[in-house]
C-alpha cells in the first residue's frame, strides 16, 4: 500500500467512482457510500455502487459488469475494499479472484475492521494497491461514517429555519412557513441523507410533523427520535401515520408508552438536570450505527445540543422576512450572560435557494 499522486486519467476514474457513490446517498445507511470503476487503459469496462446495506458492494457490481474483462484491469474505488466478512463477503478477495492487476482507492476505510487490511490483502496477493493523495470528495460524502468510526458518535447537523431577524416563529407561535417551497425541499433531501432525525416534544405538539423524507427517489427512511422528557407524546400524532421506526426518549423510568405501536421503542435517558441526556442520545444512536443525525427541534433542544458542544454543522435556512422582537428566537441557552460565554461558529458554505439562503456553519477550531 502506498500514497500516490495520480495522473489525469486516474483522477477521472476516481472522480467517477465518487460520483457513482453519490447514487447511494439516501439508501446505503448505515454503510458508507461507495462507488467503483473497472478500467482497461482509457476504457471503463465496468462500474457500480453500493446500493443498500446487506446487498452487494460497489466492487461486486463493477466486477459483474466487467465480466471476463476484469482480468488484468485497474480498479478505482472511492473507499478501501473491505477485508472482512459481514453481511457480504470481503471485496478484496473478490478483486483477487477476478485477477485485477491494480487497485487505487480515494481513501483508507476508517472502520477499524478494515483500516488498511483490505489494501494489505491485495498487496499480499501481488496486486498493486495504492491510495490517492486526494480523496476527491469521498471523505465528505461519508463524513458521518468517518466521524462515527473515528470519534464514536454520529455527525450532528442542526437545522434551523429563521427570518432575517433570527425568529423561528411569530409572537403567537405560528411558524408555517418560515422559508419557501424550494428551501423546504432541500431540507427533505437533508433528511433523506440522515440516519436519524431528532426532535423535541414541543415541536411535535406545536407543528405535528411527520418527520419523514419526502423526495422523488428511493429512500431508507431515517429513524425518528422524539425527546419527550415527561411522557407527553400523543399516540395519535402525525408521525405515527408514516412507516418507519420511532424512538421515544424520556427522563422518567415509569413512562410505559401506553398506546404506542410495535415499531415504537421507548428509552429512559435522564441527565443530571432531570432532562433528557442529549449526549446519551447520541451515544445510543452511535451504537445503532447512525452516521448522520439531523436535529430539527425548537429553541430549547437546539440550545441543549449547541451548549454541550454536540453540533458539527449548523444549517440555517434564512428567509428575507422580519417577524419582530416578539417572535421566538433560535436557541434557548441558560447561563449565558456575557460575550465571553458565546459559542463561536464560522461560515463553511452559503447557497441561495430562490428567495431564501442556506448557510452552513461549523464550530471554530478554538471553540470545538
Amino acid at each position: 500500500m502506498s500514497v500516490q499522486k495520480i495522473e489525469d486519467r486516474e483522477r477521472r476514474f476516481l472522480e467517477r467512482a465518487v460520483e457513482l457513490a453519490e447514487n447511494g446517498l439516501y439508501t446505503t445507511k448505515p454503510n458508507p457510500r461507495v462507488g467503483c470503476v473497472v478500467a482497461l487503459g482509457e476504457e471503463i469496462v465496468g462500474e457500480g455502487w453500493h446500493q443498500r446495506a446487506g446487498e452487494a458492494h460497489a466492487e461486486i457490481h463493477a466486477l459483474s459488469a466487467a465480466g471476463s474483462r476484469a482480468k488484468g484491469a485497474e480498479v478505482f474505488v472511492s473507499l478501501e475494499p473491505c477485508a472482512h466478512t459481514g453481511r457480504t463477503g470481503p471485496c478484496a478477495q473478490a478483486l483477487i479472484d477476478a485477477g485485477v492487476k491494480r487497485v487505487v482507492t480515494a481513501m483508507v476505510d476508517p472502520n477499524p475492521q478494515v483500516a488498511g487490511k483490505g489494501l494489505e490483502m491485495l498487496s499480499a496477493a501481488g496486486i498493486d494497491a495504492e491510495v490517492s493523495e486526494d480523496d476527491h470528495g469521498a471523505r465528505g460524502l461519508n463524513a458521518g461514517f468517518c466521524r462515527r468510526m473515528a470519534g464514536g458518535r454520529p455527525l450532528v447537523r442542526l437545522k434551523v429555519a429563521a427570518t432575517l431577524d433570527g425568529r423561528t416563529a411569530a409572537n403567537d407561535g405560528s411558524s408555517q412557513w418560515i422559508t419557501g417551497e424550494a428551501a423546504r425541499a432541500d431540507v427533505h433531501r437533508l433528511r433523506a441523507s440522515s440516519c436519524a432525525i431528532v426532535t423535541g416534544i414541543g415541536t411535535v405538539k406545536e407543528d405535528n410533523p411527520r418527520l419523514n423524507a419526502r423526495v422523488d427517489a428511493d429512500v431508507a427512511q431515517p429513524l425518528r427520535v422524539v425527546l419527550d422528557g415527561k411522557g407527553q407524546l400523543d399516540p395519535q400524532a402525525r408521525l405515527f401515520s408514516e412507516p418507519g421506526d420511532i424512538l421515544i426518549v424520556t427522563s422518567r423510568e415509569d413512562d410505559e408508552g401506553f398506546g404506542f405501536d410495535a415499531r415504537t421503542e421507548q428509552l429512559c435517558l435522564a441527565g443530571d438536570d432531570g432532562r433528557v441526556d442529549v449526549a446519551g442520545v447520541l451515544d445510543v444512536l452511535a451504537e445503532r450505527a447512525c452516521n448522520e443525525v439531523l436535529v430539527e427541534a425548537g429553541a430549547g433542544v437546539a440550545g441543549a445540543f449547541v451548549s454541550r458542544g454536540l453540533v458539527d454543522e449548523l444549517w440555517v435556512y434564512q428567509s428575507p422576512d422580519i417577524l419582530g422582537s416578539g417572535g421566538q428566537g433560535m436557541f434557548v441557552m441558560r447561563g449565558m450572560r456575557s460575550i465571553d460565554d458565546r459559542v463561536e461558529f464560522e461560515l463553511k458554505d452559503i447557497c441561495r435557494i430562490r428567495r431564501d439562503i442556506r448557510l452552513i456553519y461549523v464550530p471554530t477550531k478554538e471553540g470545538s
